[in-house]
């Protein structure tokens, strides 16, 4: 067997990988699809976690077959088709624990179902299952927003995660949601999604755009544009002031991206619309309600996929998911892998 690690900065590697042995408490998964995520080019940028030059093992969005079974585990039988919870296994998985799901067997310690483990509905492929991690994602910071049907929304940054956002936000009611990216390609996925407008931030005047789009609120002697809720999942260092100076009265910012240097902030600007800025971080409780979504929605989740390749080329993988035109890059096992 092999598995995806990291060995310093800019260094992943595939790695002969002898797995443990699974104990009476846990599973062991035949992994059959994983997305790569933002995440992960990170954790490659900074040379592991939660240090650099901490071998790390990669790989939390997985799917798979469940393989082997512990004795005290209840509800999960061989054969089953699972999607995997990162977040609720004690090591989380893929995210500086002992454990990656870029390997062809996963062992999940200390299984429960429903909690750390999921059955795929009937009819999922493994492609869409192994796409509920970054959709749960989405979720929570769609639900951080607090939007409700009928609101306007803007959204910046067409990655996976905003592209599953702008799913979440149509899939409410939201249909005016303006899509900001760079690249083309992401811009063309949002407007697929059914987004309303989709920009280039550095090719317009944004305010203007927005005000067109959403219309002007005057409150406190200032002009804000009418958008409701702004969620950034770009991580620019220029978004924060930006939204600020945008915002009307009462308008919420939750941001999702990861800010890895400290930004300045107009506050004075900020106190005379009592905006909210709130942050969504993970998944707390949002991936049962995505799986429950899955059959209605398959085909839209689908269409977030822009590459497939299978496990022996993942280190490939790696680079095509750090090219603005992408969007979620698929990694295949078995005879999942073509």
């Amino acid at each position: 067997m092999r598995l995806l690690n990291i060995h310093g900065v800019g260094d992943a590697r595939l790695d002969d990988y002898e797995r443990p042995a699974a104990g009476p408490k846990d599973v062991v998964i035949r992994m059959k699809a994983c997305g790569i995520c933002g995440s992960d080019l990170s954790y490659i940028k900074i040379g592991g976690i939660p240090m650099p030059g901490t071998i790390t093992a990669l790989g939390h969005e997985g799917a798979g077959e469940v393989l082997e079974v512990g004795a005290e585990v209840e509800g999960i039988a061989v054969g089953q088709p699972v999607i995997v919870n990162p977040m609720m296994t004690p090591g989380n998985i893929g995210s500086g624990g002992p454990e990656g799901a870029f390997t062809e067997e996963l062992l999940v310690r200390e299984a429960r179902l429903g909690d750390s483990i999921l059955p795929i509905p009937e009819g999922i492929s493994w492609d869409v299952a192994a796409m509920c991690e970054p959709l749960a994602v989405a979720m929570h910071g769609v639900n951080r927003a607090e939007v409700r049907a009928g609101d306007k929304v803007v959204v910046f940054g067409c990655g996976p995660i905003g592209l599953g956002m702008i799913l979440w936000l149509v899939d409410r009611g939201v249909t005016d949601v303006v899509a900001l990216d760079l690249a083309p390609q992401r811009r063309a996925r949002a407007l697929a999604l059914g987004a309303r407008a989709a920009l280039d931030p550095t090719g317009v005047d944004l305010r203007a755009e927005l005000a067109k789009l959403h219309g002007e609120v005057r409150s406190y002697g200032r002009v804000g544009v009418g958008t409701d809720a702004y969620i950034d999942a770009a991580g620019a260092p220029n978004i924060l002031a930006d939204v600020i100076m945008l915002a009307k009265f009462h308008a919420r910012l939750v941001i999702t991206a990861a800010y890895m240097k400290p930004v300045e902030v107009p506050l004075g600007r900020m106190l005379t619309s009592e905006m909210t800025i709130t942050t969504a971080m993970g998944y707390p409780t949002e991936m049962p309600a995505v799986v429950a979504a899955m059959p209605r929605l398959k085909d839209r989740i689908a269409s977030l996929i822009s590459h497939k390749l299978p496990f022996e080329r993942v280190i490939e993988g790696l680079g095509i998911a750090a090219t603005p035109q992408s969007a979620k890059v698929m990694i295949g096992f078995g005879d999942n892998g073509s």
